[in-house]
């Protein structure tokens, strides 16, 4: 059985250091990540939305970074 997006989404946030639109849509072809992160945050995750500007080509983007779980 496939995951969720929700899933992927948690799993990604768990073992790395953020998600980005771009990420999400060349590693699990979500390309509604933000409605996603949206309804992640509704059931109660803490999920940071961090701006960000790519230090060469100066185009701005979000990184999404979970907090609050450290255990």
């Amino acid at each position: 059985m496939s995951k969720s997006q929700h899933e992927l989404i948690m799993t990604h946030l768990r073992t790395t250091k953020g998600i980005t639109l771009r990420e999400a849509m060349i590693d699990y072809s979500i390309s509604c990540l933000t409605k996603r992160i949206q309804e992640l945050r509704n059931l109660g995750h803490d999920i940071l939305s961090v701006k960000k500007k790519h230090p060469v080509t100066g185009q701005r983007y979000v990184r999404y970074v979970l907090q609050g779980e450290d255990g």
